[in-house]
């Protein structure tokens, strides 16, 4: 009898009977204006009749484990607009709905979107979606919440803070609610809840979004809630979820941001985009190549908050050293793009594609946007099609960091990304996204095989990967350990293997494990008895990261395969150890998911080496970072020496060649230097250098470089001046330097003074490189120094 089906005899799986009987009901929970204490929305949660079905995680659990997710997903939100309706959950209270992930990852959207035209009028309905359904299929749900905010509804980022994606997808899903994750609000203050806090708050100033804090159960939470900048509260503090909804003292509106119009962004292009008055430049492609390569270490740096989609016009552009650089993104960045005629859905693991059609606008534009909570930057670049040399070929240009272009931008690359083929694993084979050939789990069954060998292991994971019924069969019962049925061989490795071999039920409730062997007893320190029937969180202690355990929960909520570290602990004494941990999913022969196979090695000693090693590499990096702060430093004063202002220079005219900016260079002499040193002495002259050096610091911005060339010589950098008053400028910083450097200066027993000649260099009249500005400001400063003698 196929796992999950109904015993009288119908086919139907119980789920099944529970959808289409109509036995799914909505309780309600209050969500509560913090300022004024009013309940403002209820937010819609699932219940099934009382039983094996009635909690919502037993419901999607059995409906994922036989096929009918989008089933239970439509028949939730129906049931949620019949309770609200019933019990009076209508205008000027609004309601919350959510949207299953995995729906979103693979049904159509315009079942959503039907669902939602027919749907009572007199509700005020914010929708929740998380941002793995963005990261999965991009342009169809952008797409699909235009639409919604076309017929007047809400949309509700959920889980924020759970997965730094979320915070990457932010101004691109433009939310109305952004929902904190509840261990934002339960959990300790670190340097992560700031990354979130400092993004949230950006976001909801610019917007007008409104912040919701989940899982406020007491007056800490809640004022943890209110620091975190969160104007309404959900949690028990003010009431459980109930059918009717409890009855609130007072109810309010809850207003939301004036929705953005909708445009539609795969009509045009980028760079077709860009507003009018833009100011463009022309380059070769050579030098958008470096600018590309900038960008990208931006989004390096930016880590797992950040966006970046780069456009190639052809495949044969995605050269090898651009594969090489954009593998390394992947690994670093939260959801990585490239697009181009003739690339695929997936150029590199990890990297999101799609082929440009020839007569699609981007198929002629070199375009790379970045895109994070305090960053934003695109170069958009159309191909003048010239021939020549490729290095050679011009482009016309912008390199923008308006936040409104380079969001616009990024949809518009976005709307055009293929949604993401997840691969389909069945008894110890996966789908190639790129082939569609099967091909074997090497990375699995070289786990397995523990010594590293792989003799044998693919045939291993082959046998692991059994069927659930098949499982039971051979078991005789779900949850026992006996595999009887199954080959003497198979029985034998896994019972020789070092590696921890264990296979979890997805349709059963909380994924209990049904077959441990011996090496993961050893592991965990508990016996298989104490195993079998239980989830695999008991391995988890009070340092096991939250984060990845939530990415574990991701990854088998959506049916992917996982791999990474969890701290876990061994036994009733707690003992800690590192688990490198392999996830694998099962499924049946309908493609139903009904288990995992984990496979799980102690890497506690290779970790702590790793540690170790880190900890080298940070001492070195940290002798070499003060030997680089010597080469580039004057011992004397502790200001930038000659080197280091020539870097600065450049690369500050490098943006002033990019921008509508300019640089000014100030040349500055100590007049009666030699007479301080004569009076004094070289040590009382060293003092006077060093105050002088402290008062010029002082006197200009903080973007601005002071530095010490040798002897009195110094030289102020000044950058980001407007053309039009550059000259004006420069010249009031001198008389503020003058005036400084004037000042007497306490030497010893008495006191000492010196003058100043500066001169000045302004790019580009007086230059275009640092020597050239250098020579002209020492120039000036002999003509100002010959005036005053």
């Amino acid at each position: 009898m196929p796992a999950g089906r109904d015993a009288a005899g119908s086919g139907r799986a119980p789920v099944d009977r529970v959808i289409t009987e109509g036995r799914l009901y909505s309780v309600f929970q209050p969500i509560v204006d913090l300022d004024s204490s009013a309940v403002v929305a209820y937010e819609a949660l699932v219940r099934g009749p009382v039983g094996p079905l009635h909690r919502p995680d037993d419901l999607f659990a059995a409906a994922r484990a036989v096929g009918s997710l989008t089933e239970l997903d439509q028949a939730c939100r129906a049931a949620a607009f019949r309770g609200a309706v019933e019990h009076a959950v209508v205008a000027p209270l609004t309601l919350f709905v959510n949207v299953e992930p995995e729906v979103l990852d693979a049904a159509p959207l315009s079942q959503l979107l039907a669902l939602a035209e027919g749907a009572p009028g007199q509700l005020r309905v914010v929708v929740e979606i998380t941002e793995r359904a963005l990261a999965a299929r991009p342009a169809e749900l952008l797409r699909t919440v235009a639409r919604i905010r076309e017929i007047g509804w809400g949309i509700a980022l959920d889980d924020v803070g759970a997965e730094a994606m979320s915070l990457a997808f932010m101004p691109l899903l433009r939310p109305d609610v952004i929902k904190l994750d509840l261990r934002l609000v339960q959990g300790r203050p670190g340097a992560a809840v700031a990354q979130i806090m400092n993004a949230v708050n950006a976001y909801s100033q610019g917007s007008g979004a409104v912040v919701l804090a989940e899982g406020v159960e007491d007056e800490a939470h809640l004022a943890t809630a209110r620091a975190l900048g969160a104007q309404l509260g959900q949690g028990w503090m003010f009431g459980r979820p109930a059918s009717p909804p409890v009855q609130a003292e007072r109810t309010g509106q809850l207003t939301l941001p004036t929705p953005a119009p909708v445009i539609d962004y795969e009509a045009t292009s980028p760079f077709a985009a860009l507003p009018a008055g833009t100011l463009l430049r022309r380059s070769p492609k050579a030098l958008l190549i470096e600018v590309s390569k900038q960008l990208e270490r931006e989004a390096r740096r930016l880590g797992g908050t950040c966006v970046i989609v780069s456009t190639f016009q052809e495949a044969r552009h995605f050269t090898p050293a651009t594969r090489s650089r954009y593998r390394d993104l992947a690994e670093r960045v939260g959801f990585v793009a490239a697009l181009g005629e003739g690339l695929s859905t997936s150029p590199l693991p990890g990297v999101r594609g799609a082929t440009l059609q020839p007569g699609d606008p981007v198929r002629g534009e070199w375009d790379v946007v970045v895109l994070a909570p305090h960053f934003a930057a695109a170069l958009l670049a159309a191909d003048l099609g010239d021939q020549g040399a490729e290095r050679e070929r011009m482009f016309e240009y912008a390199l923008t960091y308006d936040r409104d272009v380079v969001v616009a931008a990024m949809h518009s690359l976005l709307s055009r990304v293929a949604p993401r083929i997840t691969a389909r694993r069945e008894l110890g084979t996966e789908l190639d996204a790129e082939s569609g050939t099967a091909s074997g789990t090497e990375t699995i069954s070289g786990s397995i095989s523990g010594s590293g060998s792989g003799s044998g292991s693919a045939a291993q994971l082959e046998a692991l990967a059994l069927s659930h019924d098949q499982f039971i069969s051979a078991s005789g019962q779900p949850g026992a350990q006996s595999m009887t049925n199954v080959d003497p061989l198979l029985q034998r490795a896994l019972a020789a293997t070092s590696s921890g071999v264990v296979i979890a039920d997805l349709t059963r409730p909380d994924a209990p494990l049904i077959y441990v062997n011996a090496a993961f007893e050893q592991l965990s320190g508990f016996s298989s008895a104490e195993l079998l029937g239980r989830n695999c969180r008991l391995l988890q202690g009070p340092d096991s990261d939250p984060g990845v355990v939530n990415a574990i929960r991701s990854a088998i909520a959506t049916g992917q395969e996982w791999r990474g570290l969890l701290l876990n602990y061994r036994g009733r004494e707690q003992i800690p150890w590192w688990n490198e941990i392999h996830l694998s999913p099962v499924v049946d022969g309908a493609g139903r998911l009904v288990q995992y196979v984990g496979v799980q090695l102690d890497v506690s000693d290779r970790v702590r080496a790793q540690r170790e090693a880190e900890r080298e590499r940070e001492r070195s990096r940290s002798y070499l970072r003060q030997i680089e702060e010597m080469a580039y430093t004057d011992a004397l004063t502790g200001l930038a020496n000659r080197r280091r202002v020539e870097q600065f220079v450049e690369e500050a005219l490098w943006e002033a060649r990019a921008g509508d900016t300019t640089v000014g260079l100030l040349f500055c002499d100590l007049d009666g230097f030699k007479t301080i040193n004569d009076e004094f002495g070289h040590a009382a002259g060293d003092e006077l250098l060093s105050v002088v050096s402290q008062r010029l610091r002082r006197a200009v911005r903080h973007g601005d470089l002071v530095a010490r060339l040798g002897g009195d010589e110094f030289v102020v950098a000044l950058t980001d001046l407007k053309p039009t008053t550059a000259a004006e400028v420069t010249w009031q910083v001198a008389q503020k330097l003058t005036a400084q450097i004037v000042e007497p200066v306490p030497l010893g027993a008495g006191t000492g003074s010196v003058g100043a000649s500066i001169g000045v260099g302004l790019y580009p009249g007086n230059g275009l490189t640092f020597a050239q500005l250098l020579r002209h400001a020492d120039q000036e400063m002999y003509r100002v120094k010959h005036r005053l003698a």
